[in-house]
């Protein structure tokens, strides 16, 4: 089907209801809530709102069902690793090693530095791993834990652990999006990373100052007063402490570091919080249990919701896990949104839509603009941070090269502005995991999330100030 079929009207109106429908909904009906299951419902209502249009230009429904099938497949690694996630993260817990982490931090660091700590441990794990989604359900939790801990917003911290996670996953030699980028603008490696310093490090100083300013009002807002020795003789009291137990998660680290696969990895950190569950915690978690108790209390850490009660509520709330049960909303939310945007595409919507914003391009400044608004709205509508950096790749690689612009600039753009901004999406996969991980709603910690807010406005300043823009000869 030729998209200059589509009126483009007709193409925008699923993404404008989906818009209007999921606004209305966060800011006055469900709120934080939204992830239970109203915004799957929007999504899918927008699905069969744009097959009905869809119909209209011929399209069947064997066709969108086809392409909604292979996002779904695409993005199934995605799904097994948001249920592994969720074990690993409760048997963590339960083991012990989240709160000796918690433990430690809360010896270690303050509310006046614990930010920009976290920013820069965040940025170190997500560089050596070139993982934002691995760093998010490692350091990432025991962030969480150590600034819920410390009296700090858990959204502020999230924004926090997610700058540093983003800058690490854009420019790491060993991260995926690092590595597509290039190949799609037709630049090599080396050379797009070193062109993405250019915006990435004054994105990087604008948010960790940021950061550190915020951490003083929070110390000042936080006094810890004996609240911190309590949480501290309370952990002590319900777990065995022991630097030896961090040896699990150093682990992980070191294997996805090596390019070990991740979900044999997770899986690694899962069986090595299972056997340090059960060396470490016998006198307290699974104190006077035989072994058959012993095994079902472990499938139910694994899989259902659990408490752990130390007799402080601050820290009860904090230790309570959902296990795989507890990521069925943000699976149930990435299927949703794989299932509008397959249909998105199937119908040629998703083409005409970007075409239209590629025909303003005429200036050098309006194609980086162009670029960027693309992947935003890529991100948004198909919901996944692969096609945001695809999609417009392939769009606009003839358009730089026509302009003389070297193809490292759209490397750079598209990772500026697609692979950082899609954790500020709800139901985008990548906001939608990182939301279920930090147990922080992807509205809330939108606002703090820094990094992602200035790279896209940062790659735009360049372009308008035509700062060190290669050009190569047309």
């Amino acid at each position: 089907m030729k998209i200059d079929r589509i009126p483009l009207i007709t193409a925008l109106l699923p993404v404008t209801v989906l818009i209007m429908l999921l606004s209305i909904n966060v800011l006055f009906v469900s709120g934080d809530d939204a992830l239970g299951g109203s915004n799957q419902i929007i999504l899918i209502f927008c699905t069969f709102l744009t097959f009905g249009l869809a119909h209209c230009f011929g399209v069947t429904w064997s066709e969108i069902m086809d392409k909604i099938a292979k996002n779904i497949q695409q993005s199934s690694p995605a799904i097994f690793i948001l249920l592994l996630i969720g074990s690993l993260a409760a048997i963590w817990t339960f083991s012990g090693i989240v709160p000796t982490m918690i433990y430690y931090g809360l010896k270690i660091l303050s509310p006046r530095f614990f930010l920009p700590l976290a920013v820069v441990v965040s940025s170190v794990v997500s560089l050596s791993t070139g993982s934002s989604w691995s760093t998010t359900a490692t350091v990432g939790i025991a962030l969480m834990g150590i600034g819920n801990s410390l009296g700090i917003n858990s959204a502020i911290t999230a924004g926090a652990i997610l700058t540093g996670a983003y800058f690490g996953d854009k420019m790491s030699p060993l991260s995926d999006t690092t590595n597509l980028a290039p190949a799609v603008a037709g630049t090599d490696l080396t050379t797009h990373i070193r062109y993405m310093t250019i915006t990435t490090f004054p994105s990087y100083g604008l948010s960790l100052a940021a950061f550190s300013i915020i951490s003083v009002f929070q110390s000042r807002e936080t006094p810890l007063g004996d609240l911190s020795n309590e949480m501290v003789a309370a952990l002590t009291e319900s777990f065995h402490i022991s630097g030896w137990l961090l040896l699990i998660p150093g682990l992980v680290i070191v294997l996805i570091a090596k390019r070990f696969p991740s979900i044999p990895a997770i899986f690694v950190g899962i069986f090595g919080g299972l056997l340090v569950s059960l060396l470490f915690q016998r006198g307290h978690q699974l104190s006077g249990l035989n072994a058959v108790e012993q095994t079902k209390i472990l499938i139910r850490v694994l899989t259902v919701k659990h408490e752990i009660v130390t007799g402080m509520s601050e820290l009860d709330d904090l230790l309570t896990t959902g296990g795989m049960a507890g990521m069925l909303n943000t699976v149930w939310l990435i299927v949703s949104a794989m299932c509008f945007g397959g249909a998105m595409e199937a119908s040629g919507f998703l083409s005409r839509i970007t075409h239209a914003i590629m025909s303003f391009a005429r200036s050098e400044f309006s194609l980086f603009s162009a670029t960027v608004g693309t992947t935003l709205f890529v991100n948004f509508s198909a919901s996944d941070q692969y096609l945001s950096l695809v999609i417009p790749g392939k769009m606009y690689s003839k358009a730089f090269r026509d302009k003389g612009l070297a193809p490292e600039n759209l490397s750079r753009t598209l990772e500026d502005s697609g692979t950082v901004t899609s954790v500020l999406i709800p139901w985008n996969t990548c906001g939608a995991y990182h939301s279920g991980v930090l147990g922080v709603a992807t509205t809330a910690y939108m606002p703090f999330a820094l990094f992602s807010l200035i790279s896209p406005i940062m790659t735009l300043i360049v372009a308008a100030l035509d700062y060190k823009i290669r050009r190569v000869e047309t």
